[in-house]
This record gives C-alpha cells, sequence and structure tokens, in this order.
C-alpha cells in the first residue's frame, strides 16, 4: 500500500495507513478495527511502564536521596539524579526508537525492545535501591532511564503500528488515565512497602513487568523485512533527534505545547515531595500517605476526564480545543497548589490538576499521532516528540534552584512559575493547522 502523503505532510488523511510492510500476512494492521483485548493489554502495559517512571519519582527516590544526604542538601542533590537521567531520557527514547523502526528480528520490530527495557530498566532501579551513595544512585537511575526509554519507544510505536484513525482518540483516552492509575499504584505499593526501601523499590517493577511481558508475548507485532531496512549513515543516525520544523510544523508546534506542558508538571512531581515538608509543614512520616491521598483524588478526577475526552475528540473530530482548555486547566490548578498553606489546599489543587491532565494527556497524544511527518519513521518520531516528555524533568531540576532562589526558597512561586508554563503550552497548541 502506497503512503499518499510524503514525509511533509500533515494532514490526518495522510497518515490514515500504513505502507503495507507494517501488516501482518499483508493486510495493514492500523487499517483494522483493534478488539477489546488487545485494548486491555495494551492499556495495563502502559499503565505498567508508567509505573516503572513514576513510583520512583513520586516518592522513592527524593526518600533515598534525602536519606543519604539529609533535607538541606536533598534538592540539588535530587536535581543532579533527575536532571542527568532525564538527559538520557532524551536521547534514549528517540534512539531506541529508530533501532525499533529498523528492526528485523523474528520476534518483531517491537518486542524485543519491550523485553530489553523492562529488564535493563528493572536492573538499574535495584541499584539505586542498593546504592551506599549519591554517585551509585545516579548510575542506577541513568541506567533504568536509559532501558525503560527503550521499553517506552516500542510501546508508543504500537498505536499507529495497529490503531486505525477512528479508535485513536478512544484508545488514546484509555492510555491517558496510565500515569493517574500508574501513580495511584505507585504511591500505594510505596506506602505498603514502607518497611522495606528494597521492597518499595523493587515491588512496581515485579508488578509493572508481569503485564508489560504478557502485552509483549501476545502482540502480533509489526515485521520487517531485511530487504526493507533501510540503509545506516551518519546522516540518518543525525536525524534520529530531529524532525524539520519547517517540514512538520504542526509536529514542532505539538511539540512545544508537550514540552511546556509537561515542564509544569515535572516540577510538581519532582518537589512535591519538598512542598509538602516545607510550605505544608508536613512530618516525613505522612509524607508517602499524604501523597498517596493527593494522587488518588488526582487520578479519579483523571481517569473520568480521559475517557470522557477522548471519545468527544473521536466523536467531534476536533483535537485542538481539548488540548487548549485542558492546559489552561492545569495551569490554574497549579496557581492553587502555590497559594496552598496546608493539607485541604493541597488536594483542592491536585484535584483541579486531575481534570486539566486527564483530558490533555487523552487528546495530545492523538492529535501528536494525527500530524506525524512519516508512517515509515513513526517509532523514531514518536521518539524525538517524547523529548518533549523527558527533557523538561532535566530542565525542571535544572532551573528550579534558581527559581527557589529568587523566590526566597518558596515552593508556591516554584508552582506558579509552572503554572505560567501551562499556560504558555495551551497556547502553543493554537497554530496547528493539521487537525481542528
Amino acid at each position: 500500500m502506497t503512503d499518499v502523503s510524503g514525509p511533509g505532510s500533515t494532514t490526518p488523511a495522510a497518515h490514515s495507513q500504513l505502507p503495507a510492510t507494517a501488516g501482518l500476512e499483508g493486510e495493514p494492521a492500523a487499517a483494522r478495527r483493534v478488539a477489546w483485548g488487545f485494548i486491555t493489554r495494551y492499556t495495563l502495559a502502559f499503565i505498567s511502564t508508567s509505573l516503572l517512571f513514576l513510583a520512583p519519582l513520586l516518592v522513592t527516590l527524593a526518600l533515598k536521596v534525602n536519606s543519604l544526604v539529609g533535607i538541606e542538601q536533598a534538592p540539588n542533590s535530587l536535581a543532579l539524579v533527575t536532571g542527568i537521567g532525564a538527559l538520557l531520557a532524551m536521547v534514549g527514547n528517540p534512539l531506541f526508537g529508530r533501532l525499533s523502526d529498523r528492526t528485523t528480528s523474528s520476534w518483531g520490530m517491537r518486542r524485543p525492545w519491550m523485553v530489553t527495557g523492562l529488564v535493563g530498566g528493572s536492573l538499574g532501579i535495584l541499584v539505586v535501591a542498593l546504592a551506599p551513595n549519591i554517585a551509585v544512585v545516579l548510575v542506577g537511575w541513568c541506567i533504568a532511564q536509559l532501558l525503560f526509554n527503550a521499553l517506552l519507544a516500542a510501546l508508543a510505536a504500537v498505536l499507529p503500528d495497529q490503531v486505525p484513525p477512528g479508535q485513536r482518540g478512544l484508545v488514546s483516552g484509555f492510555l491517558g488515565v496510565c500515569v493517574p492509575i500508574a501513580s495511584v499504584s505507585g504511591t500505594f505499593l510505596v506506602q505498603a512497602f514502607a518497611g522495606s526501601r528494597l521492597a518499595m523499590f523493587l515491588a512496581p517493577c515485579v508488578l509493572g513487568g508481569f503485564w508489560v511481558l504478557l502485552f509483549a508475548a501476545r502482540l502480533k507485532d509489526r515485521r520487517l523485512a531485511k530487504a526493507d531496512k533501510p540503509a545506516w549513515s551518519l546522516r540518518e543516525f543525525a536525524s534520529t533527534f530531529y524532525v524539520n520544523p519547517r517540514r512538520s510544523p504542526d509536529f514542532a508546534w505539538a511539540f512545544a505545547s508537550r514540552f511546556l506542558f509537561v515542564l509544569a508538571y515535572a516540577f510538581l512531581v519532582t518537589y512535591q515531595v519538598y512542598y509538602l515538608l516545607e510550605q505544608i509543614g508536613s512530618a516525613e512520616a505522612d509524607v508517602p500517605r499524604q501523597i498517596f491521598v493527593g494522587t488518588l483524588v488526582q487520578s479519579a478526577v483523571v481517569v473520568a476526564a480521559s475517557l470522557v475526552g477522548g471519545r468527544l475528540s473521536d466523536r467531534t473530530g476536533r483535537r485542538k480545543r481539548f488540548v487548549f482548555a485542558a492546559a489552561m486547566v492545569y495551569g490554574l490548578a497549579l496557581f492553587v497548589l502555590a497559594m496552598a498553606s496546608d493539607f485541604n489546599g493541597f488536594m483542592v489543587g491536585m484535584a483541579i490538576g486531575g481534570l486539566g491532565f486527564g483530558v490533555y494527556t487523552a487528546v495530545d497524544l492523538a492529535l501528536v499521532v494525527d500530524v506525524l511527518p512519516d508512517r515509515d519513521n513513526a517509532a523514531k518520531d514518536l521518539g524525538v516528540m517524547n523529548i518533549a516528555g523527558a527533557l523538561p524533568f532535566s530542565v525542571a531540576p535544572g532551573i528550579a534552584p534558581a527559581i527557589l532562589a529568587f523566590g526566597g526558597g518558596s515552593y508556591g512561586v516554584l508552582f506558579a512559575v509552572a503554572g505560567v508554563g501551562a499556560i504558555i503550552g495551551a497556547v502553543a497548541i493554537v497554530p496547528v493547522k493539521g487537525v481542528r
């Protein structure tokens, strides 16, 4: 089947089908509607992948750093670890996406990287859990970030590989609930195993690994014939990390919008432990429970908003207005958190954030898939887009100390800056023309 778009096109119709090499037994996979069994397994695998990333970021990594260096040095040490790890994630996601697009294994294009990423990343988490100092924490976290991004790149490519355009809003809506469910699951597991630091780190790997492996085992993976494998060159390698914004302006604007939105989210996720300790005045022993409760409330709203937003975007054929409104609401939530002075205020901000986060994550993914520049390199281009999801976790801890210094150590000022970023992210989606 011929790709009618050309690599620079950004119209939704241009991306309605995959080349014949994407299908099984000659049928293009993304031309067939996917069954509920596939959607369920795919969602569980995505929840599990999110769990692998978020469980350490939400609680255990910050507590591990705090136990090694103390509360005074913890923010800077955490910034070092998460910042360098995010830089590796930024490189690893498109790189492994490119390698996945070129994989000719009998296991398929995506499955080998799912398994390799899961196993390697879990070993990195083990290193973090056992680390005696910050240097070893950094090594382990870098291994985890690099390999878990191999898993993420392969898993994300399944959406354009397997799901037709008419179901992408629906499936994206289900994928939009993955982060909140993973957040609740992660904080619950950490709380449940609070008596053992090792179990706090490894329980998410065990639970998440089961569902990832189940999905990989059942996936009718896309296969690439060795004769169709593109030639490799230095120029080709350099293009792994880049999409020309002049040829694909819609992709570039979507990238900018996601970067700013995730940057706002990264400030909250990375620093909510210290926000609760310093601004709200929580005791350290209460922080895991408080984050669990706040995440549970937020996640309940996210799940409902994501499922409804994804379906509505399919029915109306519109994506931009949902993404714009969602980012604005998330910005409002961060302003509420910035002004909060007690745990109740924290809960209100988290609930409002759930509404914006749920709709954004559901519809933004469908929008991005609609504006991918080149279906033959879907995993690579999604990897480039995922830089917008990884880089903020390097930028946020890199600039947070300066914002805190300017604001006199106030985490309210930090979250207010994050709110402004989310609002600018909403505005950045307006110039997209290839989708409504």
